[in-house]
């Protein structure tokens, strides 16, 4: 007997977390993943309100706190409170240095990622289920044993209309490599005459009765066959200004396919901002800022800094999230100490949210709501050591614990996570405390 097909999971450190956890723009002690930190959540839900109504444009945020304090998360709980249209680019300091192009480009591509268009467009659309189909075909002229599509005729029919459209050979030939046939409900632009096979009608569907089919069954359209219909197409202004240098395109990603990672010229994103400026001046496009969170910020250097410094002040801008967990150490690229390790007068236009260390009730809440998600179930004597465990070295340590626990559990057949299988893997696995008294006790044999 086959087994039964498992889901293929991964529970990511922030799995857990589904947003802000705000009533309003009050913070609920315990809610959407998120523990305590209850100024940080409120001060994030009032920045998630600002960018709603498009009021933060162009503004930055530093987060800052002890490592392990919930910076991650938070910024992670203001992208699912944004929701998918608004672009959320997470990305780290380090990134920057590694990529094949100049920082400079690197960072205007990532800007330009977190500010999202949402163009609008009216067309013409016959829509509707294909009752009839009839294609007439030819003797192909340099072969006489093959027939070629020549045009035919095509009646669409709704749930109020029909009408029967003929078609040239273009339109013959699109809806043959489709697969189209009667039965399925298409879309035929009648401006550039893109045809789309939308799926199969419910009444077709049901007459052929099959088991299993790849083939999405839709509902019959209603109103007249030929219709104004908008479309929105959600884009981000690099994937335009892609789009827009296209004719750049080297031959290896003609042939081979994939993005290749180039620079873009000035004057291509200049013709790309006029194009969406004026799509908005006309009502046919809405701009979207988006967030692009930075993490562990005290590696950029000052060029960086300055680059953001200025690109920050230009008309479209998204919003920036800044984190770091430094104090005052060098500002990268110079021999200055600042706060965070970031210039003076960047850090004057920041608005800084701090991030507090979780008291052991905190921690023992994250600790149930962690074993949740990872779906291993605990004692209450387990749950409580590990709290005092997170409360003297770390959260994250005890977080660290609770897989191998599990295992340890299940190797001992027991359904549940005990406080001895916590115990014995703390043993094997020492937190930061008990590494650093380690290394003192045998610096002398260490290298050096």
């Amino acid at each position: 007997m086959p087994t039964a097909l498992r889901e293929w999971e991964r529970i990511a450190a922030h799995s857990h977390i589904t947003g802000l956890g705000l009533e309003g723009l009050k913070a609920k002690p315990i809610a959407a993943g998120m523990v305590g930190q209850v100024e940080a959540r409120e001060a994030a839900g009032l920045v998630v309100e600002m960018i709603k109504k498009g009021k933060f444009a162009g503004r930055a945020i530093l987060l800052v706190g002890p490592p392990g304090t919930g910076k991650t998360a938070l910024a992670t709980g203001i992208a699912k409170e944004l929701g998918r249209d608004v672009p959320f680019i997470p990305v780290t300091a380090s990134e920057i240095y590694s990529a094949e192009i100049k920082k400079t480009e690197f960072l205007t591509q990532t800007l330009r990622k977190a500010i999202g268009v949402r163009i609008h467009e009216m067309r013409r659309i016959y829509e509707g289920e294909v009752k009839e189909l009839h294609i007439n075909q030819e003797p192909h002229p340099y072969n006489p044993y093959t027939k070629i599509p020549t045009g035919g005729t095509i009646k669409l029919a709704t749930k109020d209309a029909s009408q029967t459209l003929k078609m040239d050979q273009s339109f013959a030939i699109s809806l043959i490599r489709q697969g189209v046939e009667t039965g399925d409900v298409i879309q035929i632009d009648a401006d550039s005459g893109r045809v789309a096979k939308v799926g199969r009608s419910r009444e077709a569907a049901e007459k052929e009765k099959a088991d299993l089919t790849t083939v999405q069954v839709v509902d019959v359209p209603a109103g007249p066959v030929l219709k104004h219909k908008e479309f929105v197409y959600p884009m981000t202004l690099h994937e335009l200004d892609v789009a827009q240098s296209r004719a750049g395109v080297s031959m290896f990603s003609l042939f081979f396919g994939g993005e290749e990672r180039k620079e873009i010229s000035n004057e291509v994103r200049m013709e790309v901002d006029e194009t969406v400026r004026k799509l908005v001046e006309e009502g046919r496009a809405e701009i979207l800022p988006g967030v692009v969170f930075i993490d562990e910020c005290s590696m950029l250097d000052i060029e960086t800094f300055s680059f953001l410094n200025r690109s920050m002040e230009q008309e479209l801008s998204p919003i920036v999230i800044f984190a770091t967990n430094r104090g005052i150490t060098s500002v990268r690229g110079t021999d200055l100490k600042a706060p965070h390790g970031m210039p003076l007068d960047l850090l004057d236009r920041l608005l800084i949210i701090a991030t507090k260390p979780y008291s052991r009730d905190e921690i023992l809440e994250i600790l149930r709501i962690r074993s949740k998600s990872e779906k291993i179930p605990l004692e209450p004597e387990a749950l409580e050591y590990l709290a005092d465990l997170g409360s003297e070295t770390s959260l994250r340590y005890a977080v660290q614990l609770l897989a191998p626990a599990y295992e340890v559990a299940l190797a001992e057949k027991s359904k549940k996570v005990a406080k001895k299988h916590v115990e014995r893997v703390r043993g094997l696995f020492i937190d930061v405390k008990r590494s650093v008294d380690y290394l003192r006790e045998f610096e002398e044999k260490m290298l050096k």
